[in-house]
């Protein structure tokens, strides 16, 4: 899979102050309108303003507004407030975004990001099949089993599947056996309980940690070996319980007043011991060595077809980015496969 950012806007520091300082003098306005009173108003800056223009105005605004009769007005205050906020704090920007349908997804434990994740099935000769897209929180693994039947149903031969860590998870291993291909895809331990069990939880493999209904992920980890008590090790996973106690999901899933959070999993599967001994053939690591060129084909898809940000807000546009951005990454492999020359392309 590959992430997308979400379309926003980054509004700076200089944005802000105008738009605080226009609903700081709408406010007031508002208040003037049934009085016989008047007030000076310092003049607004030219729209070339520089920042500091901008901020000796504001202080000047604030100033006049709070000397005035109406400064303990709810609206009035309020919008001071707002103004006085930004000017104190100095802030640099911020990012504003309207798509409701993006989601924070995790790259690693400490980098995230704000948008959709395109999850892609691809050939050998590097023709992209078929593609789903999700929100960002999508967990990779459970979207192969789809991957595979569409594909099939675009008339592609499906032998085997060459996949990151995040899809040897034990529903995948059980679809590739129960439908007739091959899972090249690296075990890892924590994987055990599959792509997204009964009560959501999940393993996030790019943060290499499990993750929570919520999307939060683990803090820290412990296994327990448990050889005294005959029975299976298992990895013991540790969530913030400070954001357990806000969540919107806690009913059911975390007990109110508990210490702790924790999720544990056995690590067992006569699927996932014929897999580690599948992994262990020469024929499995040289075919793991081909799964670069996913790796390549999404980096084509973000650096020479903008696909590393959103066109438009919400799911649909995504797609439809998608559609059109895969549609012209196939038809440019088409074409070299053929021998000719795509067009805007030195021979």
């Amino acid at each position: 899979s590959t992430h997308t950012e979400a379309r926003y806007h980054k509004t700076t520091q200089r944005e802000m102050l105008k738009k605080a300082s226009t609903s700081l003098k709408a406010a007031l306005k508002a208040a003037l309108k049934d009085s016989d009173k008047d007030i000076y108003l310092p003049d607004e800056p030219e729209k070339r303003a520089s920042l500091d223009e901008y901020n000796e105005y504001c202080h000047e605004l604030l100033n006049t507004v709070q000397e005035s009769p109406y400064s303990e007005l709810p609206t009035i205050k309020e919008e001071s407030s707002m103004l006085s906020e930004i000017l104190d704090n100095q802030i640099d920007c911020y990012d504003q975004s309207i798509d409701l349908d993006a989601r924070i997804g995790h790259k690693a434990v400490n980098s995230s990001f704000y948008g959709y994740k395109t999850h892609l099935a691809m050939t050998d000769e590097r023709i992209i099949t078929v593609a789903t897209i999700t929100s960002g929180e999508a967990f990779d693994g459970q979207e192969l089993p789809v991957l595979v039947q569409k594909s099939k149903a675009a008339g592609a031969t499906v032998n085997e599947v060459i996949a990151d860590t995040a899809y040897s998870t034990l529903e995948n291993l059980k679809d590739a056996q129960s439908n007739d291909y091959k899972l090249i895809s690296k075990l890892n331990p924590s994987i055990i309980k599959g792509t997204r069990s009964e009560d959501g939880f999940i393993f996030n493999k790019d943060a290499d940690t499990m993750q929570c209904p919520a999307g939060h992920l683990a803090i820290k980890y412990r296994i327990d070996k448990r050889s005294n008590q005959k029975k299976n090790t298992r990895i013991k996973y540790f969530f913030d319980i400070n954001k357990c106690h806000v969540c919107p999901y806690r009913n059911g899933c975390y007990k109110e007043n508990a210490k702790t959070k924790t999720y544990s999993i056995t690590i067992k599967s006569d699927y996932h011991k014929n897999q580690e001994a599948f992994q262990k053939t020469q024929y499995f690591k040289e075919r793991f060595k081909t799964r670069y060129m996913i790796e390549a084909k999404n980096s084509e898809l973000k650096n020479i077809h903008g696909y590393s940000r959103c066109d438009a807000a919400g799911l649909s546009n995504m797609q439809l980015q998608g559609a059109v951005s895969i549609f012209a990454v196939n038809l440019r492999r088409i074409l070299k496969l053929k021998g000719e020359v795509c067009p805007n392309e030195e021979k």
